[in-house]
């Protein structure tokens, strides 16, 4: 059974980034239609989502998006004041071509920037 996860650290502590706010939106497909969105979580003390985002027969094949909300993150977590903040929401899109197979996509973060893979 195939499932979407995510993983959130923060290069800057050094750890999980605990307590993120992150959003799961379903892209349109090539027909058009409207961005829809299907979860919305805050990471928990391992920086995770205690749950899979999206699993079995809601995972389906096609385009998403995930929005971390690192701007209000790095401001409660650091103390960051910079207005505007280098970063604040954090997309990263992606597709799912099997939804029988585990997606996971982390984000390592820091007040200046990121990076994200396909992860296991």
């Amino acid at each position: 059974m195939g499932r979407l996860t995510t993983h959130v650290l923060d290069t800057m502590a050094g750890g999980p980034a605990a307590g993120l706010a992150i959003e799961l939106w379903q892209l349109p497909g090539p027909g058009g239609g409207e961005s829809r969105r299907l979860a919305a979580v805050v990471t928990n003390a391992d920086g995770r989502a205690d749950s899979p985002l999206l699993e079995g027969e809601a995972l389906a094949a096609g385009c998403y998006e995930l929005r971390f909300q690192a701007g209000a993150y790095l401001r409660a977590r650091h103390g960051i004041e910079a207005d505007p903040l280098f970063l604040d929401e954090v997309p990263v899109r992606f597709g799912i071509a099997d939804p029988a197979q585990h997606y996971h996509v982390p984000l390592l973060l820091s007040a200046y920037g990121y990076s994200t893979y396909r992860g296991s």
